[in-house]
């Protein structure tokens, strides 16, 4: 028997009880006229108080509210929960702030706004339909809610379209475990569908040798579109066709050109775009996750290096609002396999016959204290590389120091940097500063391809505020409108002396900005340069109490932290005389100035140019496997650590020099990390205040006139390669691909 039997069975004897007592009972209906009722009612107690308002939840992902005037706070109810937003602000901001998570696929916080998912449909009271959260203004008193049973099946049906023509592509698809697709449909989908058509398929696009398409799965949310249009700044994807032909794709056959276009693959929410380099090679969930800093440029951007065992299997950026953002190069997401390339393992020596043999470490740090000691202090020289941690740089310093020499620099600073004033040679009004800036003036600097993230920055300010920008340098492509003012020296004269038309927009900018390039610290006239620029800035005011404009863009890594350590050479030319040639790292330095009876030691972590000309290599630790601090273009320290073992008998920058120190008689006073710390605490304080900016104290104005001459040269490019800049880029496969398909030839 069936339980609705049994159920039916129970109920009846009940109803047929009921119906005869009511048909012998009459039931007498007492009515009160009011003033009866008045003259008995006496004040009854509630029995039921009103239940308090609920608790507020917290905010989605940490959120937080910033009123610029409290008066345009309105109120709204999110399932009953009161909270204040302001004037502005989208429903499912609201949402976000009320502590709920709306489901969405094509809102993203840093596009516009879309709404054509539909997915984030809730019930508002007072409208007949649910309505787009992404896309409705929150308006006062507004009585949201989220779940429904209006709103669930609104959902429901939606993710039932989405799914439509979806393939079920999950087992061999990359985005699997990460997947908002998958996610969404567990959380908010049917368990059936009703659609037995067969499903559409759609062309692959070729986008390149970054990002593998399968554009089958693709469920036209157009973030990419929206990405590579206004953040990018290239007209590389669109929407082609209607209806259940819609797909999207470049408009001609090209690739997709731009030094941001690996972002497309963090924003995709289904498997459309995916990492080529990283398919097949692991599902998110064996990955071990480590944060750390970005070396391959001077702007230090915050990632996430995703490892397995001992190898590095793709990189991944993380959030920093002041950095950047949440995006993140090419160069810096993709040069991960140049890590496992062309590595130095064991110490080696060069022999008699010109081939290097590898030996213990004991008898590599014994012929290099051996060599040191024998010739003249004057005639030892070091030189940090661009990948240079300050601990390593502090190491070598104190070394060279000690061994009676003051010869030691970082490469990129040029033959002699100026490092008196910290002002000189940082960003100093930051980063997310340059927002703020309505008129900028680049000096010899193509921030496109030496700082993406700062050039990134830049084109949202002139989109958002219709910023001007004034350039000065070789003819390039800035993907934001500009005027392009000169190519050298000649433009700035006319712009220090106020005869240039540029003049009239930095005088009346209200924040102007100057970002001078670090490429002309390579120049003999850099002083004159520098002097000058110090001299627009001061006619155009971009120096005032409450605003610092005046800003350098270094390139590398390591030169900001060396310039705080003080690694200034004695003498410009010391590398000539040399005879005992210490490079930490250093591959830009150019070999043929070195002496031929000079002693090269190379310590370093890649096979690359200056090994050629080494006498005895001493194997380093990668960025991806030490600890380190690394201080970026603005001024704020950050630090690595390790993802993954060292390579092979590699060991850290500092310690072969502490063991170096101590084999030729002259040990530096540190044995770890935190020690040596503790010394740079002593010279640069402010490299241990980690995820912190620290401005320059003074301006350029203490410094005394310039009377060098200036040459009118033009100004060169600093990068010829955006993909090669450095040992672990030249090393990368992908690099390489991206250099030969990429770069206009």
């Amino acid at each position: 028997m069936g339980l609705g039997m049994l159920a039916s069975r129970v109920i009846r004897p009940t109803a047929a009880k009921l119906s005869r007592s009511s048909s012998l009972h009459f039931i007498r209906p007492i009515v009160s006229t009011p003033e009866t009722s008045s003259a008995q009612s006496q004040p009854q107690p509630d029995p039921t108080p009103d239940p308090p308002p609920p608790s507020p939840r917290p905010p989605v992902g940490g959120a937080r509210v910033h009123f610029p005037n409290p008066e345009d706070a309105i109120e709204v109810f999110v399932d009953g929960y009161s909270v204040k937003v302001p004037k502005g602000m989208t429903v499912l901001q609201a949402c976000e702030i009320a502590g709920v998570d709306i489901p969405r696929f094509c809102y993203h916080s840093r596009l516009s706004i879309a709404g054509n998912c539909r997915m984030c449909l809730v019930e508002v009271e007072k409208t007949p339909k649910p309505v787009a959260s992404c896309a409705m203004p929150a308006l006062p008193g507004m009585k949201i809610k989220t779940d429904t049973p209006l709103a669930k099946k609104a959902r429901e049906g939606v993710m039932e379209f989405l799914l439509m023509n979806h393939p079920l592509d999950c087992p061999i698809c990359d985005q699997g475990g990460e997947c908002d697709l998958q996610d969404q449909s567990m959380a908010f989908g049917s368990d059936r569908g009703r659609f037995t058509e067969v499903k559409r398929a759609v062309v692959d696009k070729n986008l390149g040798p970054l990002v593998k398409t399968v554009m089958t799965r693709c469920i036209q949310c157009t973030r990419c579109v929206r990405f590579a249009t206004e953040v990018a700044g290239v007209q590389d994807l669109g929407m082609l066709g209607r209806g259940s032909g819609e797909e999207i794709g470049t408009y001609v056959e090209k690739l997709m050109t731009s030094e941001l276009s690996g972002n497309v693959i963090d924003i995709c929410p289904v498997g459309a775009l995916t990492s080529k380099p990283f398919a097949f090679k692991a599902r998110n969930w064996e990955l071990k996750g480590t944060e750390s800093i970005d070396v391959t440029d001077a702007v230090g951007s915050n990632i996430r290096i995703d490892s397995r065992g001992p190898e590095v299997l793709r990189i991944l950026p993380r959030l920093n609002e002041d950095i950047n953002e949440e995006w993140i190069s090419d160069k810096t997401r993709f040069c991960y396999d140049g890590l496992k390339r062309q590595r130095l393992n064991d110490p080696m020596i060069r022999g008699a016959d010109g081939r290097f043999k590898t030996v213990s470490w004991r008898d590599a740090l014994a012929v290099v204290a051996e060599v040191a000691l024998q010739v003249k202090p004057e005639e030892i020289v070091g030189i940090a590389g661009q990948l240079s941690d300050a601990e390593s740089m502090m190491a070598l310093k104190d070394f060279l120091n000690r061994m009676g020499s003051n010869n030691v620099w970082c490469e990129g600073n040029g033959p002699n940097p100026d490092a008196d004033l910290r002002s000189g040679y940082i960003m100093n009004s930051g980063i997310a500063g340059l927002e703020k800036a309505d008129v900028f003036l680049l000096v010899g600097t193509q921030p496109r391809v030496e700082a993406a993230m700062v050039n990134a920055r830049i084109r949202k300010t002139v989109r958002a505020n219709q910023a001007k920008v004034g350039y000065i340098g070789p003819a390039t492509d800035l993907n934001y409108d500009h005027q392009h003012l000169g190519t050298g020296p000649k433009t700035l004269i006319e712009l220090a002396e106020g005869r240039h038309p540029f003049c009239s927009a930095l005088a009346n900018a209200k924040n102007p900005a100057i970002i001078v390039g670090a490429g002309l610290f390579e120049r003999e006239d850099k002083d004159a340069i520098f002097s000058v620029v110090e001299t627009i800035a001061k006619n155009a005011k971009v120096v005032r109490p409450d605003w610092n404009g005046f800003n350098v863009l270094l390139l590398k890594a390591a030169q900001a932290a060396a310039l705080d350590l003080g690694l200034v050479p004695e003498s410009a030319n010391s590398i000539e005389s040399a005879k005992f040639v210490y490079l930490m790292g250093a591959d830009d330095v150019n070999m043929e100035k070195v002496p031929s009876d000079a002693f090269v030691v190379y310590q370093g972590h890649h096979g690359d140019q200056s090994v050629y000309r080494a006498n005895i290599i001493l194997p380093a630790a990668a960025f991806s496997e030490k600890e380190g601090i690394y201080e970026n273009t603005e001024g704020c320290s950050q630090q690595t650590l390790p993802a993954v073992p060292t390579v092979g008998d590699a060991r850290d920058d500092w310690k072969i020099i502490r063991a170096l120190s101590e084999v030729a008689g002259v040990r530096v006073p540190y044995d770890s990390v935190g020690a040596i710390r503790a010394r740079i605490r002593t010279v640069a304080p402010n490299l241990l205040n980690m995820d912190e900016r620290e401005p320059a104290t003074f301006s350029a104005s203490l410094k005394p006139d310039c009377s060098q001459k200036m040459s009118l040269t033009d100004f060169r490019p600093a990068i010829d390669n955006f993909y090669m800049t450095d040992s672990i880029t030249r090393a990368s496969k992908i690099m390489a691909q991206c250099s030969a398909t990429l770069l206009k030839k």
